[in-house]
């Protein structure tokens, strides 16, 4: 299955790919209608390191999710590799938030949780990896099995 990657050595650091994730899960067909003066709620985050590296702390869509598994409520779910939150099921616990290891689930806007779920709505190349502009981002196969 396709996923989301970051090439460390290249992230700028930008943060672009925040707007357009905040942007594609906004619902509105105007960028600067969407975000402007809003806060930015995005799906995938840039975290910054030692000596300047920055790297996108975004879902794996593991194998076998942790957070899926310790949903009480069910609103996670993987549906054809890609591990899904149902808002209207999410009773705010964060057990999610708490076991996922790599940080990708986040408390969201509205109470619910909040986490990658690979653009799936638009049926392509998630946001971030379309407008990351040192193609950081990729989405691609790879052989790992998160």
């Amino acid at each position: 299955m396709k996923r989301v990657y970051v090439n460390e050595q290249w992230c700028l650091g930008c943060h672009l790919c925040e707007y357009y994730c905040a942007f594609a899960n906004s619902g509105k067909s105007d960028m600067v209608k969407a975000l402007k003066g809003a806060a930015v709620h995005p799906n995938i985050r840039i975290e910054e390191g030692p000596g300047g590296i920055s790297f996108a702390v975004a879902c794996r869509h593991c194998s076998e999710p942790l957070c899926v598994r310790g949903c009480i409520s069910g609103a996670l779910q993987v549906r054809d590799g890609v591990v899904t939150i149902d808002e209207s099921k999410c009773v705010g616990c964060y057990t999610c938030v708490a076991s996922c290891p790599y940080g990708a689930v986040l408390p969201g806007a509205h109470g619910a949780v909040q986490k990658c779920e690979l653009c799936t709505q638009s049926g392509g190349v998630p946001a971030c990896v379309e407008h990351c502009p040192n193609k950081a981002i990729v989405f691609e196969e790879r052989g790992d099995g998160a």
